[in-house]
């Protein structure tokens, strides 16, 4: 029995020790793809707008936790910034996650860092709001990333 053992161990510590290094390849890859999507996320609201890249970027099924309240789904992501104009040409929104993770089934991952929205009023006063975000990423059926919750 000793014997059996001594040249099964090694076997199993090969085996679990190369599935392993196998699952961390795909988890980087991923965490790359959602990284690219923040940055592409965070240019297309300083290029075209911060609603055109909330809604460009949001799921079917996205929720904004905004003053306290959710907006749920993409139809009433449209009607909130159609309604709110004052999300327009003096408000500007830069962020960069710190930390991004994902699930090793590669469907679900997160984000957080640091966010600046800055904002210009009508007589030129400028005012600078810096928060901490985060965001949820679901992989969807086309293979990009989009987000389900921030």
């Amino acid at each position: 029995m000793k014997k059996f053992v001594q040249l099964i161990l090694p076997f199993f510590i090969c085996f679990y020790s190369c599935n392993t290094a196998s699952k961390k390849e795909p988890v980087e890859k991923w965490k790359s793809e959602i990284v690219e999507t923040e940055k592409d996320f965070a240019a297309m609201a300083q290029q075209k707008g911060i609603s055109e890249a909330f809604l460009f970027y949001a799921a079917e099924d996205a929720v904004l936790m905004r003053n306290n309240s959710l907006i749920i789904g993409i139809e009433a992501l449209r009607e909130r910034f159609e309604k709110d104009k004052s999300v327009g040409d003096k408000v500007s929104l830069d962020w960069k996650p710190d930390f991004v993770d994902v699930a090793l089934s590669g469907d679900l991952g997160y984000t957080y860092g640091k966010y600046t929205y800055t904002t210009t009023d009508s007589i030129g006063k400028i005012k600078v709001i810096e928060g901490v975000f985060h965001t949820v990423w679901k992989r969807q059926a086309d293979g990009k990333w989009k987000y389900v919750w921030d």
